[in-house]
């Protein structure tokens, strides 16, 4: 599989994981990645997040909203 498609189910599988985590539907939680430019996020640093597993890239992710001023 090439490094594209890794990065877009990896931001897919983050996506679902906030989802449930956060109590959004995936409309919200689609909306609230693209506000705040997550898939972005999650693309330029998949050079570290492909070594580590969903749990730890959610959580980064996490982190990364709240410094954004995200309310999650």
């Amino acid at each position: 599989m090439d490094e594209q498609r890794q990065i877009l189910f990896m931001q897919i599988r983050i996506l679902r994981i906030a989802s449930e985590r956060f109590n959004l539907s995936l409309k919200d939680t689609a909306a609230l990645f693209k506000k705040y430019e997550v898939l972005k996020y999650i693309r330029e640093c998949f050079g570290i997040f492909h070594v580590e597993g969903d749990e730890a890239v959610f959580d980064d992710v996490k982190s990364y909203l709240k410094i954004k001023g995200a309310a999650v």
